[in-house]
């Protein structure tokens, strides 16, 4: 995919179309070069992410794939995947689905991916363990969104703080937190 200025080049219609949609939910700058970066480091990898949104994720990791990576990427929300798909569907790389991420969770093989992007509840706050199960070895899992927001539920906080536990302490990992951005936490699987 073709960037300007280190960017996605579609990132400025996808921005426009979320504006009118007002989705406000879109991995930030940071996060899409940090995508873009563990998606280079993966030649041939295969990429899972959790929460397609409108599709800017998505266009950063596909920024950093080769021709022979492929990435499966998920949203519930049709009306904004239609925009993730009508700007990034006619890549070959790529297969959008449209559904629940917990039931695709569920149906992936385990140890399949070299890259898992959480983005969204499922594979991060529930169906945790089955999202790790879906790396192979020193594949690596990244969620954001970790520091305070104000569209927060009320007992959030400590579902990030149990999150951010049971990651950096899982003796199967190597993790690493990321005061970035909004807020990164970074794992290996270990081989």
């Amino acid at each position: 995919m073709l960037t300007t200025d280190s960017h996605p080049a579609v990132l400025t219609a996808i921005a426009e179309e979320c504006a009118a949609l007002g989705f406000e939910m879109s991995c930030d700058t940071t996060t899409g070069q940090l995508l873009r970066t563990l998606a280079a480091a993966r030649p041939g990898g295969r990429v899972l992410e959790l929460g397609t949104g409108a599709g800017i994720g998505t266009s950063w990791l596909l920024s950093g794939m080769d021709a022979a990576a492929r990435l499966t990427s998920v949203e519930l929300d049709a009306q904004v995947a239609a925009v993730a798909a009508g700007r990034l569907g006619a890549d070959p790389r790529l297969e959008l689905v449209v559904g629940d991420g917990a039931e695709l969770i569920d149906a992936l093989e385990p140890g399949g991916f070299d890259l898992v992007f959480a983005d969204t509840w499922p594979g991060k706050f529930h169906h945790l363990d089955q999202a790790l199960a879906l790396l192979a070895p020193g594949g690596s899992y990244l969620v954001d969104d970790l520091l305070p927001q104000p569209t927060w539920p009320e007992d959030h906080a400590a579902a990030v703080t149990a999150l951010v536990e049971r990651l950096t302490t899982d003796p199967l990992l190597h993790a690493t937190y990321l005061d970035c951005s909004t807020g990164l936490l970074l794992a290996t699987r270990r081989p």
